[in-house]
């Protein structure tokens, strides 16, 4: 594998310089904006302040995509996206549902079938298909939501965040289908809003953890 092979996936990229996608490096701020907000926000609470750092780490991986273009750089976007996932996935299972700490991280762990699973469900569905991994977040969302339906304030985050994510991938699908007539693409609402919904989700966290914390804590 070529680490350094180029990559143009999406409208905005015109060619290989560095600055090709300017809307679509620069957005990256909004998870560097909701990580900084909501590490400040986390104190008490460890895992927030984690998740507060994958969080940083992915505004700063998806950055370097959308400016080098490079297998290398797909990775470094890629891979905290994915820890983030598990980490909330565990943090959820152990500290939400509640469950034991090896249980929940058994629960996690059926993230990966259960996603292998989805895929190529998903990819049988005309437009579903182009951000096929990504759908399968919201609905694991809405099934916790579901779930957990007893505790509303739990459930109703999970079910914005949800519906938050599914918006954000439909934008995220549109990028190069409507390339001719919308030139600059609309991938830099995709980092916009990811960062709006990733930031939402470490608050429900965050607000549960506070709000079942031992008194005089």
């Amino acid at each position: 594998m070529d680490w350094f092979e180029q990559i143009d996936g999406y409208c905005e990229r015109t060619d290989f310089t560095y600055w090709s996608e300017p809307l679509n490096a620069t957005t990256n701020l909004a998870f560097i904006i909701a990580a900084i907000i909501f590490w400040r926000r986390s104190a008490g609470v460890p895992m927030a302040r984690v998740l507060s750092g994958i969080l940083f780490a992915i505004g700063v991986g998806s950055f370097l995509f959308h400016t080098h273009a490079t297998i290398w750089a797909s990775v470094a976007d890629v891979v905290p996206i994915g820890v983030f996932i598990l980490v909330y996935l565990f943090v959820v299972n152990r500290d939400i549902v509640p469950m034991g700490h090896w249980y929940a991280v058994f629960a996690t762990a059926l993230f990966i079938p259960y996603a292998a699973a989805m895929v190529p469900i998903l990819n049988q569905i005309p437009f579903i298909a182009i951000s096929n991994f990504y759908w399968t977040v919201p609905i694991l969302l809405v099934l916790y939501a579901i779930f957990l339906r007893k505790r509303p304030g739990i459930a109703q985050g999970f079910l914005f965040g949800a519906a938050l994510l599914c918006l954000s991938i439909t934008i995220r699908s549109l990028d190069e289908i409507l390339c001719d007539v919308f030139p600059i693409g609309t991938h830099f609402m995709w980092h916009v809003l990811n960062g709006i919904m990733l930031g939402w989700m470490i608050h429900v966290y965050i607000r549960h953890m506070l709000a079942t914390a031992p008194a005089g804590r």
